[in-house]
């Protein structure tokens, strides 16, 4: 029988990616939007659709329940297509509160559903100014203020949740920013960067392997470090998915 997969925020950037990529390798794919005219789009990649939303904890546990994941794979964001100056201070507020509550709920549904793993989307640009490349263990970036504190908040607490809730075994996969079909460019953002395949193919490898902790998932750069994920995942920044 095929590995079950839940995949929060199927309709996403890295979960558009993700779906397919995560069929070709032979698991059974239930993914989550919270609307009903993406269900058609999820089914057709490759996902049984799961219409629900993250923050509706009955729901969502029910979902669950009734899917019985292995893994459970957190790609939840809201923020503008392109990450438009105009919304973003707003969308960071909801981001972080996704980040907060969501993922709450997601590892609730999780322990009640028997589900093994959990791989959760977290942002590798929140390092506290410090000694370069960043590494995993390096501390994030607390003491910030204004909009950034309220992004560093969030992210602190979706990893604290992923990974201090025994007897899930928590991957936090710190992506760089991306770029590629579906984020809103095709332009390399510079420093700490990661194609959207990448990310995606990051958290199919992120299932089986790894031990439970953080990744950086970046592009070889001066800024932070992603040899763990290459020696621990096999993990490659150069990876391209077929489909466009």
């Amino acid at each position: 029988m095929a590995k079950r997969i839940f995949l929060a925020g199927a309709a996403g950037a890295v979960g558009r990616r993700l779906v397919p990529l995560l069929a070709e390798a032979g698991f059974e794919v239930f993914g989550t939007t919270r609307r009903a005219d993406r269900a058609a789009a999820l089914e057709a990649a490759g996902a049984t659709p799961v219409v629900v939303d993250v923050f509706d904890a009955a729901r969502l546990a029910a979902a669950m329940a009734d899917v019985r994941p292995e893994v459970v794979i957190h790609q939840l964001t809201d923020l503008p297509a392109g990450l438009d100056p105009a919304r973003l201070s707003e969308a960071l507020a909801r981001n972080a509160h996704i980040r907060i509550e969501g993922t709450r709920n997601l590892v609730a549904g999780a322990l009640a559903s028997g589900a093994r793993r959990i791989v959760a989307q977290s942002i590798a640009w929140i390092y506290a100014p410090g000694p370069e490349p960043h590494r995993e263990q390096d501390p994030l970036d607390e003491g910030a203020t204004g909009s950034r504190a309220v992004t560093v908040g969030g992210v602190v607490a979706l990893e604290r949740q992923v990974l201090n809730t025994p007897p899930l075994e928590g991957i936090v996969l710190r992506y760089g920013r991306f770029y590629g079909p579906g984020t809103g460019t095709e332009a390399h953002p510079g420093t700490t960067a990661v194609h959207v395949d990448a990310a995606a193919h990051a958290a199919v490898l992120a299932v089986d392997r790894g031990t439970p902790g953080i990744f950086n998932i970046v592009e070889p750069d001066t800024v932070v470090s992603s040899d763990k994920a290459r020696r621990e995942l096999g993990w490659s920044a150069d990876f391209r998915a077929r489909r466009e």
